[in-house]
């Protein structure tokens, strides 16, 4: 259920953060901000289903999700294709959210 909850929290947030983008640089209309208010607001909430032992470490491993969501978002959205720098970095960033997540604790 972790994945899955990072995954759609890493939609909103995106999605919400575009919609700012989409009116402060590309002249969409201001009505789109009442949706990227709502998708992150969905985004904070989706957070707090993670089931970790600090907010903190539920936030650091979210980072790695957030990277790889990101370059999926490039390309399906803004039609840039993520270039070997892009995915190697991304792997690399979702190896080290595995590693904050599900790393042993002593």
């Amino acid at each position: 259920m972790t994945a899955a909850v990072y995954v759609a929290a890493a939609l909103a947030e995106i999605g919400g953060c575009f919609a700012f983008w989409s009116v402060l640089r590309q002249g969409a209309p201001a009505a789109w901000l009442l949706v990227g208010l709502t998708s992150l607001i969905v985004f904070a909430w989706l957070l707090t289903l993670v089931e970790v032992d600090a907010a903190g470490r539920a936030y650091a491993a979210y980072g790695g999700v957030y990277v790889a969501a990101s370059l999926g978002w490039l390309w399906a959205v803004e039609g840039v294709r993520p270039d070997r720098w892009d995915l190697t970095g991304s792997a690399i960033c979702v190896v080290g959210a595995g590693l904050v997540l599900f790393g042993p604790r002593g």
